[in-house]
């Protein structure tokens, strides 16, 4: 671990939400380590972050994250880093019934947006619990606190990241650990998941939605999650506000009816 430079891991990097968000980090002098399968967009947004700040560190990671063995690779790799914020943005989404489902697309969308998200968050969790300052934030979705007619699969993995993250911000809060577990919730926002999510090559965003927010917007949206002590950050789907919260799910916490705690030496 480099103790003198400090790092923020943004995966799903090389569009939308997580190429937004490097570069706001950028803004605030962050030194960044981008991952994402396509290079060609990760050389692109690195030339546009030293264009905002030439000072930074700028580690460029080209990793497919929805396999999953490439997850415990990439963290190994990233040990020799003090990772400051670690973003777990990569994901995608389907539009299409349960009947009718593309079960290749669908496993691979369930190792990406469950599967891997969860390694990385454990593995980042145990080396960086005690340390001061340090965020995991993962991103979810509207959908991951409302169903979405045709798109149940991806709002179920998406309630996986929300229970999952918050759950974690529990956790953590009971055993006093200085590092801070938060989920970000977007509503519609205009990047290349539509395309990705309806399997189409061109995707009109004022023609789908009535509302619907840019990745930039987004980005600046998670800065505001980020410098808050909150652990929720969500757009309302029918208002399209934007609001700061405490966990939303029920938590058993103490209850008696819980399994009795045990300890594991």
């Amino acid at each position: 671990m480099e103790s003198n430079k400090k790092y923020a891991v943004i995966t799903g990097a090389s569009s939308g939400i997580g190429y937004a968000t490097a570069k706001a980090f950028a803004k605030r002098g962050k030194n960044l380590i981008i991952v994402a399968r396509r290079k060609e967009q990760l050389e692109h947004l690195k030339k546009e972050v030293l264009e905002i700040n030439p000072a930074l560190d700028v580690v460029i990671k080209v990793c497919d994250l929805s396999i999953l063995q490439n997850a415990y690779h990439l963290y190994d790799e990233l040990t020799e880093y003090y990772i400051e914020t670690w973003i777990n943005n990569a994901g995608f989404g389907d539009y299409r019934s349960v009947s009718r489902m593309d079960l290749n697309k669908v496993g691979t969308m369930l190792r990406l947006n469950v599967e891997t998200l969860t390694v990385l968050s454990s593995l980042y969790v145990r080396d960086y619990k005690e340390v001061e300052g340090t965020q995991l934030i993962n991103i979810s979705s509207g959908g991951g606190y409302v169903i979405v007619p045709n798109a149940v699969t991806y709002c179920a993995t998406k309630f996986y990241v929300s229970a999952f993250t918050e759950g974690l911000a529990h956790e953590l809060t009971a055993e006093q650990a200085k590092l801070q577990a938060k989920v970000l919730a977007p509503a519609a926002t205009q990047t290349e998941f539509g395309k990705t999510a309806n399997n189409v090559s061109e995707y009109d965003y004022d023609k789908n939605f009535g509302n619907y927010h840019t990745s930039v917007q987004m980005a600046d949206l998670l800065l505001e999650l980020y410098d808050s002590d909150q652990t929720v950050g969500a757009i309302n789907r029918d208002s399209f506000t934007f609001s700061l919260r405490s966990p939303i799910f029920d938590y058993a916490g103490n209850s008696i009816n819980n399994q009795k705690h045990i300890m594991i030496k």
